[in-house]
């Protein structure tokens, strides 16, 4: 049952409940200042979390790596995210949970002295790529004038607030004419894009990088659906003449699923149009969205 305060979505700060449009985080938070921070995104579709234990697992490796100390255990988090979704009573949500260095109120910058908090919100779902622009595919552009962050730098597969070169890579595929953009390693390897992993149907294969990226649960889903449909993949080191001579591109993201590209730097891939190999990965992902394996009902009646 919604409460129409959290009907544009509900956010838990601080063991309360906000509307977001009402959710504050202190400005001292080290999440906001320094990007100390890790968080992971979500989904609801039609009333049932996808592969929550999933997400809920990979925030967990992700603060652990950062060694941070949550005071809540995983369990009440759990529950947390399924208020936040049950208080504003959408059907189809983004939801996301952040854990955060946070504030040393005697301003040391020793990290072990900060006390860690933990935030969450759900609004309703996020598309990186809409589905009517779906169905033509996007315009992907490989960029030229910014790198991905190197890994020994700040780890891709720990899920970060550092965009800066995400960011510049998405105005430099507006400047170009693009949709949005995938970034290049320093040694010239394709690696992901802003929120979004990247496939490529090559030579007969389903191509996907291997390092410089976040190890995405829908790019796992996919890899376990291609798996179960017979189609070869390959994880791998791969360059930008992949993606230009491949004969299918997509991306990946829990804002959006599947996701066609039709073009590379203006130019069309294959026919121009979403390819077969994506369009039924595509179909298997979203069905996927109905299974028991796969999904957590909410129980939208119950309240903390």
């Amino acid at each position: 049952m919604a409460d129409d305060l959290f009907a544009d979505g509900c956010a838990f700060i601080d063991e309360e409940s906000f509307p977001i449009a009402e959710a504050r985080i202190p400005i001292i938070d080290t999440g906001f200042v320094r990007s100390d921070v890790t968080y992971d995104v979500v989904a609801v579709w039609d009333g049932k979390f996808f592969r929550l234990k999933d997400h809920l697992d990979r925030f967990e490796k992700g603060w652990n790596r950062l060694r941070m100390k949550p005071n809540l255990s995983k369990d009440e988090m759990r529950e947390i995210l399924f208020e936040c979704v049950r208080r504003s009573g959408i059907r189809n949500a983004y939801v996301e949970m952040i854990m955060s260095r946070g504030i040393d109120e005697h301003g040391s910058r020793d990290p072990r002295r900060f006390r860690n908090k933990f935030y969450a919100y759900a609004i309703p779902y996020v598309w990186i790529v809409k589905p009517e622009i779906q169905k033509l595919g996007i315009d992907l552009v490989i960029a030229e004038n910014v790198i991905r962050i190197p890994t020994n730098a700040v780890d891709p597969t720990i899920k970060n607030f550092h965009w800066g070169d995400l960011t510049r890579g998405i105005f430099e595929a507006y400047d170009r004419g693009g949709y949005t953009a995938v970034l290049l390693d320093s040694d010239g390897h394709i690696t992901e894009g802003p929120g979004f992993n990247v496939f490529a149907y090559y030579k007969g294969r389903l191509f996907t990088p291997n390092i410089g990226v976040l190890e995405g649960i829908t790019r796992r889903t996919v890899l376990e659906l291609a798996e179960k449909l017979g189609i070869p993949t390959k994880l791998t080191e791969f360059g930008a003449n992949v993606l230009k001579e491949a004969k299918e591109v997509f991306i990946t993201s829990t804002a959006g699923g599947v996701m066609p590209v039709g073009k590379i730097n203006g130019n069309p891939i294959g026919t121009g149009k979403p390819g077969e190999i994506t369009l039924l990965i595509r179909e298997h992902y979203w069905e996927a969205h109905n299974e028991d394996q796969w999904t957590t009902t909410i129980d939208y009646i119950k309240r903390l």
